[in-house]
Parts: structure tokens; C-alpha cells; sequence
């Protein structure tokens, strides 16, 4: 019925459309937005399930499309078995997860932002699963981070979700930069980046002297995001993430995106020594200290993430024992671990939920309040410790069977079984504490009664407990044939044959799971009359096994000695850390050819660039007095760059940078009062240690504009191609981007990726100042009554001799009546640069410039009272109209099979104008306007609110009259 390519992209695009639309429900349709998660998710999980038939044919389902054709990147959807399990696993759990999330947030939460967050990080996590092509499956593995911190920093009143959802994002972006790196060392080995080839060439791979780099920097990415030690420590401070969060993202999905890269990469990277040793070390430490330190937490949800950790360790060990059979029971362990996990998280909020407290010490005796939901609770917790007949006991004796066999005969292989046991024992005592501790024992007093949830709310914990019980009765007949998929796709021809009886007789992995049961229970009894508040093993698990405070304790350590908190020297060392980084690899290559012919030098060209290098250098001399001539003098240094390209033949760079220093200029002097205030004339002599560091600071700009210059000449007198860099853009500007302005096609077209990444970033710079000035706002209900009351008040006082009824608005100077009227004016302009970009200068990035410049104007004219009553802006809106043009034009190309923003060039039949040649660029053109245009405006309008507290005239912003001195 549906064609693969359709199956594949529904799936991959389903939960970001779901996260958008999410988004723009209104605040108090918490039905909505939980039926809308749903929905998605359902959907989801429908077109995954009509891949069924092939999955269970052991055929792996792609669908390609050109990305970059000539980097050898392509957007690839890949489906095999195993990928399949995991994306069903996401998908499932994360519908349990929304369903339980509609009775768990409160109505009074941004509850829009929390279902479109998760629906995008389930986006994402289908994107790592999915992924053919190792760059990409590395965006959506950073996508993950991006969203997790989000999530667990959602309730950002919390100084503890902050800090844990910075931890977090730091530890696993910084895996994934590593993982990035790691990424592109195997590409090159491998000669490409497609999955299916870098899995074909392990041997390639295990044999290149590369191997070793390459393996690091992707366990480095695997184990931060998985936990493992020793970069652990930020999964327990994610635990102030709301539980919904911590049942989806800390149990079933991300923390497991470590484990199933291992899975993925093991028949490349693994079957070596350092695999063995890297990956087996980093498990079993993970392993033992996790369920170690999960018996001395006095919070349910630390409880669970250590024993997170823990579990993760034992998956991780599992593949790093490098055998077929491991690999097997790492993968089954995997699903079992998600379903009691999940199904234990969603209980503790339940817990929390009906009492107010997840302090063990607060808890007793809750199981004649909530029978059914401790209930469900104990079978998950029994399931975690291994006990018979529930899926958790299965993959345990499984792993046990693993440690005894012999891998390398090291002492560590040796000591694996006892080492096993006693971490399973660990297991148990905790999983026992949560029981008994929680559910029996007298009833304790609590900050509220507690009593049963709403039924749909225990729904999603019902149905993971019944897929507990049912795997472990029948394994063979329920997950038997899902997990054949999954190792057949993983271990291919070398996949082992496996029994998932629940009997295997009386085998040493049996007695090793009867010690493990017997011997937790009874350091769980010794435990608690030893009192788990208190004695050296409580100061051990809480002090010196606290890596997390370790490393944060060294990194204030070290940013006490080398950080400052002048903005000056965090520029100087900035820019000094990124010469020396420019200058390393240029050591030991000839930047210059060793003959060339000068071109003579131009007598009124080098008049101008003396006075552009006197207005530079008078401009860092006026600002030690006067800011206002500093910046007129800068504008002058700009204006001498201009002539130089008007002088080069380069109009198009000329119009941009005439319009760039306008809109820097004036935005710069809007910001002027928000410097510190001069020092008097008598104290503006400069002893000798000022003058020392302006001298440095001379050095170092000399030095990095010299190195930039020296690069730059270096490049452009290369022969990079047969026929010359430019000659090759002339050549093709009109028959493959069909302009004739080279400029221009090399902006949306050949460069057109690039050009999409320059206002990705110019957008988060305006971001990020709106977001840094939006507290120093007025607040909104300032902006109209009252603030024009007051603007009217000045006004008065001003002007004595109005006339009556006149206001502030009414009355206009001349200027003020010239840039009002410029406005249309200058907005045909815009629109005529627009129109003819393609062929002659002008385009989208100029006409937005042209465009804000008009909105400026009326800024400085009219204040910001009367624009934003006249004027309806809305800058964040054409952002989002800018990016949505620009994607449309690179997916346009895609759905008639050409790659991301191929151009196409058509005829248009108009009446009376006759035939017009246009270029589907001009769509993405048109993107680039309006990301220009709403960057810069909203860089206007953060710095424009700040000035209207302090109104002298409505012709005249008060940054002019206060920012100068």
C-alpha cells in the first residue's frame, strides 16, 4: 500500500511536524496536546509495523537522498532488523510515556513545550536509529543532547534542573564532538560514510593504523552518552527532570543510544584486544559501582538512576566480552531493561505524585493505600533484581553464562564471574530496599494521603508489568522471534543459535543467579541493622566515589587560575588560542609562491587606504574620550573597505558592506548608554601597565590580521582548479544557477548549504541578544497606556507652545518628516534589489538590510512607542518564514529526485510582461531576505526598548542624547 520511501520519511517527520504543531496550542489544551503526542506516536508506530514482513525476511529497507553529492553525503533512512527493534522500542515506550504525562503534568505547567520537546527528542532518537549515513546519524545524535537539556532544565525555576541539565549537555555534547571526530577518522578509512559501507569493511578497518584514534573518540561519544564511567556522574543530577522525562529519556531511549552505537559498530570495531579492554573496563566498573551505590540513596528516582547506571554497565561489559552470544544477551538485555525501567520511574512518580515526597525515609506502609500501583511496582522492582519467571531473570543468567566463559584468559576474565555475582547481589538488595522500605511497614506520615491515580495513568505501568511477566514465562513465543531479528541484522551469518527456555537445569549460571538472590537479600538485612544513613560505607558511596563533585570541584579549580571575567581578556585569549591554531598546521608549507608579478600600485587607491588606516587607528585612539567620534571614525574605516570593492570590480560586496556599516552603526549607538561611563579629564592619562596592554593588544591584532591577509593571498594565488576559480563559477553561473550575477549564484546556489548555516547563525545571534536584553525590558503593560502617558508627559514639558489636542505624534520635526516618508521609498528599493540579485547586484541578504534600515529609521524618528503602535513587525515570525522558504526550496529539489537546493530554472508565461526567466532560487533567496530582515529587527527592538525609558524628544532615541559621553 505504501512505498518504503513513504513508510520511512512518515516516520522520521511525523514526530517533528507533532512537535511544531504541539508547540502552538495554547497554554491550557492539555488534552490536545497529550492526544496529539499520542497520535504521533501511534502513527509512528503503525508505519514501523508495516516493515514487518521485511524485517522478518532479514532485508534491510533504504531510502536515499542526495544531501551533498559531491562530499559523498546523503540523507539515508536505513531500516534492518535491529534498528527496527530499537525504533519500536522508542516509539512504544515513548506512547506510554505521553499517555502517563497527560495525569502527571500539572495544568499550570507550559505543558505545549513539554509535549513538543518530547515529541522532538523522539524525532530525534528515531533519527540515530535510522540513520544510514554515520555524519548524519552524528547531527541527530547531538539533536538528542540539544532536546535532553531542554527536558531536564524544563522546570527552570529549580536551581538542581538547571545545574543538571548544564552537566548533562556538557558531558554528552562534548562525547559527541569526540564521536564527530571519531566519525570522520572511520569515514576515511572506510572511504565513505554510508552505514552498509563502513560495516562491510571491518577488516579494513581493524587492520589501519588509524583504528585505535578512531575506536576512542567513538567510545568516548558511546559512553558519555550511555553513562559509563567515568562520565557517569550526569545522569543522577538529570533526576530533577520531571519523571515523565526520566522514564522515557533515563531508561528506555537516550541513555541507551550508548549502548546500541556499541551494538551497531561491534562487527567493525570489535573482535580487538583495546575494544576489550576499553569497553569490558568501562562496563564492569559502571557495573559494580552503580548497584553499589544505589543501596545508600534515600531518593527513589537516585535509586533508579544508579541502578541505571548499573544496568547500563552490565550491557556495555556484555559487549565488550566481544563474543556472539554476549552481544545477544546485551540486545535482549536492552528491552528487558526498558520495559521494568520505565515501568519502575513511571511508579515513583505515581509515589510522588499521590504522597509529595520520594524520601525512602518519609515512606511506609504504602501498599494498603496504593494496592494496585505497589503491586505493579514490586513485580517491575523483582524483574530488575533477576527473580524467576520475569524477563530480567533471563537476560541476567544469560550474562552469567557469558562471564564464565573464557575470552582472553586475563586475570580479569578470571575474577568477571565473582565480580558479576556480587554486582547482581548489589542488585538485589536495592531492588528489596525499594519493596520493603516503600510498600510495608507501619503507615508513615506524609505531606497527603495518598490514593490510587486515575486508571489511564497506571495504564502504561499495567501494560510494561504484563510484558515483564509474559516475556519471562514465554520468552520463545513472545520476544524469541523480535530478538532473532534483531542479532541475525547485527552478527549476520556469524549470528549463534540461542534457547530462551526459562529451564536450563541446574547450571552453574542457575546457582550464580540463586547466590546472587540469596546473598542480596542478606546484605540487604545486614544493611539495615548496620543503619544505611550512617558508617563509612554511607561517607564511601557518598564521598569518594562523587567523580561528578571531583570534576567540578578541579574545573573551578582551573577557571580560578586561568578564567577572568573582563570580557577584554577573555577576547585576547580567545583570539591568541585561535592564531596559534591558524598558524600550527601552516608550519613547514610555503603560504606565498616564490615568483609572482605585483600588480603597480594606484595612487588614489592608496590614498584611500590611508585614510581608511588613519580612521582606524584615530578610532582607538577617540575612544579613550570621546565614543561618539570613535564610531564616526569607524563608519569611515568601513566606508574606504567599501571603495576598496567598488575599486576591485566587486559591486555586489560593495552594496552589502555600505548597507552592513548602517545598520552596525546605528544598532552600535543605540547601545552606546549601556557602556561604563568615561573617567574624568584628569584621570584619563594612561600609566604604563595601560599603555603595556594597548600595545599587546596592537601586537596581537597586527599578528592576526596579517596571518588572515597572508592566508587569503596564499589562497587566492593558487590554481585550486584547470581553469581557475573564478573562471569556473563564470562559466557555469547561467547554465547551472541561471543568473549572471556570479556573486549572487554562489550565495544560493553553488554555496547555497553554506549560506543556510550564515543565517542559521545570525539568526541564534539575534537570539541570544534579545535573550540577554529581555531582562533589563520594561514589562509589556509599559509599552502602551503608561508608557505613552509618560512619553506625553515629556513631551509637554518640551514642547510649551504645541497646540491644543497636539501629541507627541503629531508633532515632527523635518528630518523626522523626511525619514518617515523614506520608508516607502526605501522599501521599493528593497524589493527592486531583490528582484534583480540574480542577474545583477542586489539579492535577498541586501534587500533585508535595505528593508531593516527603513524599520531603523522610523526607530530613530518616530521612538519606539509610536513604530510598534504603527508598525506591526513581528521579527520572530519572519525568521521562522525565512527558514521555512529556504528548507522548502532544498526539499522541493529532493521530491523530484535532485540534491538539497539543486536550482531549477523555468519560464513564466505573464500577461502583458510576456515570458520572465526565473530561478527556484529565488524562493531561497527570498529565505535569506527575511532571516535578515527579522535578525536584524529584533537585534533593533531589544536595543530599542532599553532607550525608551528615558525619552528626551520623540525625533531623537535618548541613546543619542545619553550614549555619547
Amino acid at each position: 500500500m505504501f512505498s518504503s520511501d513513504t513508510l520511512l520519511l512518515a516516520t522520521i517527520a511525523l514526530p517533528f511536524v507533532g512537535s511544531l504543531v504541539a508547540s502552538l496550542l495554547p497554554t491550557n489544551a492539555r488534552n490536545a496536546e497529550a492526544w496529539l503526542a499520542c497520535g504521533t506516536a501511534l502513527c509512528v508506530l503503525v508505519s514501523l509495523s508495516l516493515l514487518y514482513p521485511a524485517m522478518a525476511d532479514e532485508q534491510i529497507v533504504r531510502s536515499e537522498f542526495e544531501w551533498i553529492p559531491s562530499a559523498g553525503l546523503s540523507f539515508v533512512l536505513r531500516v534492518d532488523g535491529f534498528a527496527w527493534i530499537f525504533a519500536l522500542l522508542i516509539t512504544g515506550v515513548g506512547f506510554l510515556v505521553f499517555l502517563y504525562a497527560r495525569y502527571y503534568m500539572s495544568p499550570e505547567d507550559p505543558v505545549p513545550r513539554f509535549f513538543a520537546f518530547l515529541l522532538a527528542f523522539m524525532g530525534s532518537m528515531l533519527g540515530i536509529a535510522l540513520s544510514g549515513n554515520l555524519i548524519q546519524l552524528v547531527f541527530f545524535w547531538e539533536l538528542t543532547s540539544f532536546f535532553s537539556f531542554l527536558l531536564i532544565g524544563y522546570w527552570h525555576h529549580d536551581a538542581s534542573a538547571r545545574a543538571g541539565a548544564r552537566i548533562a549537555l556538557t558531558v554528552t555534547a562534548s562525547g559527541g564532538l569526540c564521536l564527530f571526530a571519531g566519525v570522520i577518522v572511520l569515514g576515511h578509512i572506510a572511504g565513505s560514510y554510508d552505514l552498509d559501507r563502513v560495516l562491510a569493511a571491518g577488516d579494513v578497518i581493524r587492520g589501519h593504523a588509524l583504528y585505535l584514534p578512531a575506536l576512542v573518540l567513538i567510545l568516548i561519544g558511546a559512553l558519555t552518552k550511555s553513562a559509563q564511567f567515568p562520565f557517569h556522574f550526569w545522569l543522577p543530577r538529570a533526576m530533577a527532570a520531571p519523571t515523565p522525562v526520566s522514564a522515557y529519556l533515563h531508561s528506555a531511549t537516550m541513555v541507551k543510544a550508548g549502548v546500541f552505537l556499541l551494538a551497531r559498530l561491534w562487527p567493525v570495531l570489535g573482535g580487538t584486544d583495546y575494544w576489550l579492554y576499553i569497553v569490558g573496563s568501562a562496563g564492569l566498573v559502571t557495573f559494580v559501582m552503580g548497584a553499589f551505590l544505589a543501596m545508600f540513596q534515600n531518593d527513589l528516582k537516585s535509586v533508579l538512576a544508579y541502578s541505571t547506571l548499573s544496568h547500563l554497565g552490565l550491557i556495555t561489559l556484555l559487549l565488550g566480552l566481544d563474543s556472539p552470544l554476549a552481544t545477544v544477551a546485551a540486545i535482549f538485555h536492552m528491552l528487558n531493561h526498558a520495559t521494568f525501567k520505565a515501568s519502575l520511574f513511571m511508579g515513583v512518580g505515581i509515589i510522588d505524585h499521590e504522597t509529595g515526597t520520594r524520601d525512602i525515609r518519609r515512606l511506609s506502609g504504602l501498599y494498603r493505600f496504593l494496592p494496585v500501583t505497589a503491586t505493579l511496582a514490586m513485580v517491575a522492582a523483582a524483574a530488575m533484581a533477576g527473580v524467576p519467571l520475569l524477563n530480567g531473570f533471563l537476560s541476567k543468567e544469560m550474562f552469567f553464562a557469558e562471564t564464565i566463559a573464557t575470552h582472553n584468559g586475563s586475570l580479569l576474565d578470571d575474577a568477571l564471574p565473582y565480580v558479576a555475582t556480587l554486582a547482581a547481589m548489589f542488585s538485589v538488595a536495592y531492588s528489596l530496599r525499594f519493596i520493603r522500605d516503600v510498600f510495608f511497614g507501619p503507615p508513615a506520615t506524609l505531606p497527603r494521603t495518598p490514593k490510587e491515580p486515575p486508571h489511564w495513568m497506571r495504564f502504561p505501568i499495567e501494560l510494561l508489568v504484563v510484558v515483564c511477566l509474559v516475556v519471562g514465562i514465554v520468552p520463545n513465543l513472545t520476544i524469541g522471534p523480535f530478538l532473532n531479528i534483531a542479532v541475525a541484522s547485527v552478527l549476520g551469518p556469524n549470528a549463534p543459535v540461542f534457547d530462551l527456555a526459562v529451564w536450563h537445569g541446574f547450571t552453574l549460571p542457575f546457582l550464580m543467579s540463586i547466590i546472587a538472590l540469596a546473598g542480596g537479600v542478606a546484605t540487604y538485612a545486614v544493611l539495615r541493622v548496620y543503619n544505611l544513613d550512617t558508617g563509612p560505607l554511607f561517607v564511601l558511596a557518598k564521598s569518594r566515589l562523587s567523580v561528578g563533585d571531583t570534576v567540578s570541584a578541579w574545573a573551578r579549580r582551573i577557571l580560578g587560575l586561568l578564567g577572568t571575567q573582563r570580557l577584554q581578556t577573555q577576547l585576547r585569549i580567545l583570539v591568541c588560542v585561535a592564531l596559534v591554531a591558524g598558524f600550527l598546521p601552516l608550519v613547514g608549507h610555503k603560504l606565498l609562491p616564490e615568483t609572482m608579478e605585483l600588480t603597480p600600485i594606484d595612487p588614489a587607491f592608496a590614498l584611500v587606504w590611508i585614510i581608511g588606516i588613519v580612521c582606524a587607528l584615530a578610532t582607538a585612539q577617540q575612544a579613550k574620550f570621546h565614543r561618539l567620534a570613535a564610531l564616526i571614525l569607524m563608519g569611515g574605516a568601513g566606508l574606504a573597505t567599501c571603495i576598496t570593492f567598488i575599486y576591485l570590480s566587486a559591486p555586489d560586496l560593495a552594496l552589502t558592506q555600505l548597507l552592513v556599516e548602517v545598520v552596525t552603526m546605528v544598532l552600535i549607538l543605540l547601545g552606546l548608554r549601556w557602556l561604563p561611563k568615561r573617567l574624568d579629564e584628569g584621570l584619563r592619562q594612561a600609566d604604563s601597565s595601560t599603555l603595556m596592554r594597548r600595545y599587546v593588544d596592537l601586537s596581537i591584532a597586527l599578528a592576526a590580521g596579517a596571518g588572515l591577509a597572508a592566508v587569503s593571498f596564499a589562497v587566492l594565488t593558487r590554481q585550486v582548479l584547470p581553469d581557475g576559480i573564478a573562471d569556473h563559477f563564470l562559466e557555469r553561473s547561467y547554465t547551472e544557477g541561471g543568473g549572471r550575477n556570479v556573486v549572487n549564484v554562489i550565495l544560493v546556489d553553488f554555496r547555497g548549504f553554506d549560506t543556510l548555516g550564515e543565517v542559521s547563525v545570525l539568526c541564534i545571534v539575534a537570539l541570544s541578544v534579545f535573550a540577554l536584553l529581555r531582562r533589563f525590558r520594561p514589562a509589556p503593560e509599559s509599552l502602551s497606556v503608561p508608557e505613552r502617558k509618560r512619553v506625553q508627559e515629556a513631551f509637554d514639558v518640551d514642547h510649551p507652545d504645541r497646540q491644543p489636542g497636539e501629541t507627541f505624534a503629531d508633532y515632527l520635526l523635518v528630518p523626522s518628516v523626511i525619514m518617515r516618508l523614506l520608508f516607502p521609498v526605501i522599501g521599493t528599493f528593497a524589493i527592486y534589489l531583490f528582484l534583480r540579485g540574480h542577474d545583477f547586484p542586489g539579492g535577498g541578504f541586501v534587500a533585508g538590510l535595505s528593508m531593516a534600515i527603513a524599520i531603523i529609521l522610523q526607530y530613530m524618528a518616530m521612538g519606539t512607542v509610536w513604530v510598534e503602535h504603527r508598525i506591526r513587525v513581528y521579527p520572530l515570525r519572519w525568521m521562522a518564514l525565512g527558514f521555512a522558504f529556504a528548507f522548502a526550496t532544498g526539499i522541493a529539489a529532493w521530491l523530484v529526485g535532485y540534491p538539497f537546493l539543486t536550482s531549477h530554472m523555468f519560464i513564466a508565461h505573464l500577461p502583458i510582461i510576456g515570458d520572465v526567466h526565473i530561478s527556484s532560487t529565488l524562493f531561497f533567496d527570498f529565505g535569506v531576505l527575511a532571516i535578515v530582515l527579522g535578525a536584524t529587527v529584533l537585534i533593533l527592538i531589544a536595543l530599542a526598548h532599553q532607550t525608551i525609558r528615558t525619552h528626551r524628544k520623540p525625533s531623537m532615541p535618548s541613546a543619542v542624547a545619553d550614549g555619547v559621553g
